[in-house]
């Protein structure tokens, strides 16, 4: 076994030629900014979300198994460059984006914070160290991928999207927005990384309230205590001077908070315990 690298969240290894290991930690990062506290039992949710979902989506994927609580084998692949997100509702980088006009959204839809977009939308960004949100005119200027690639791309993640949601749905929870990465996997694209409270935003059926913050069952939670502490601007005016941002310390009922709340969202979802 061969280390590759360390991400945010998971280390890479290499097992052989044609497979690699994700091995995942209770790590966190917001806002492009990794903290020094861990999450207990992130990890191990993280892991086998991604084999519930791998599992579940009717989509060629990567996943080979699970190898153990925080650990799972796939496939390699050659990794498209852009991220494919999709948005249901109005709600996080979404609404910064769109009064600044930098967005437009389907017609009729509603800017009250967290109101549900008509059809839901495919927002795609660069992968990269701080993600910059592109459009089907700049993916194909900047040769991420094919017009066919893209028209593929939007389509399947929004199919993803609706999918996800459905069961998101029976299990009493609101599938806000999702972020999905695919590669190239024997001249075919496939669904590759993984799938779980890292890459989408989950709400509770029974307190969603639009024109409000809503209840995280993701790391949203700590993002909406950055943000009411003045940390993403402290962030924000950071690199915009060049430096690299400072972590503060996340006050331990957050830890328990999102601790708590990444193992409902697991249990009620799937149906298994932890």
């Amino acid at each position: 076994m061969k280390f590759i690298a360390s991400g945010k969240v998971k280390d890479l290894y290499s097992l052989d030629d044609e497979t690699i290991l994700f091995k995942f930690s209770d790590r966190v990062s917001a806002f492009d900014v990794k903290f020094k506290e861990n999450i207990p039992k992130k990890g191990e949710v993280l892991c086998k979300f991604a084999e519930f979902w791998f599992n579940q989506l009717p989509i060629s994927n990567h996943f080979v198994k699970r190898q153990s609580d925080t650990e799972i084998v796939v496939k390699k692949m050659k990794m498209l460059p852009i991220e494919c997100v999709v948005r249901g509702y109005f709600y996080g980088s979404l609404v910064g984006r769109w009064k600044k006009g930098e967005i437009k959204l389907p017609d009729g839809s509603d800017t009250t914070l967290a109101a549900k977009i008509p059809q839901p939308i495919f927002d795609p960004t660069t992968k990269s160290e701080h993600d910059i949100p592109i459009d089907k005119t700049k993916a194909l200027e900047m040769k991420l991928v094919t017009e066919e690639q893209y028209v593929w791309l939007e389509k399947t993640s929004i199919d993803i999207y609706k999918r996800m949601s459905d069961i998101a749905d029976k299990a009493g929870f609101i599938l806000a927005d999702l972020k999905l990465e695919f590669g190239i996997l024997d001249g075919n694209i496939v669904l590759g990384d993984s799938i779980g409270p890292d890459e989408y935003r989950l709400w509770p059926k029974d307190s969603y309230m639009i024109g409000k913050i809503q209840e995280a069952f993701d790391k949203q939670i700590l993002r909406d205590w950055l943000t009411e502490h003045g940390y993403q601007k402290q962030f924000d005016d950071a690199r915009d001077a060049g430096k690299e941002p400072i972590a503060p310390i996340i006050p331990q009922e957050i830890i328990q908070k999102m601790t708590n709340r990444y193992v409902t969202a697991y249990e009620k979802l799937t149906g298994h315990s932890l």
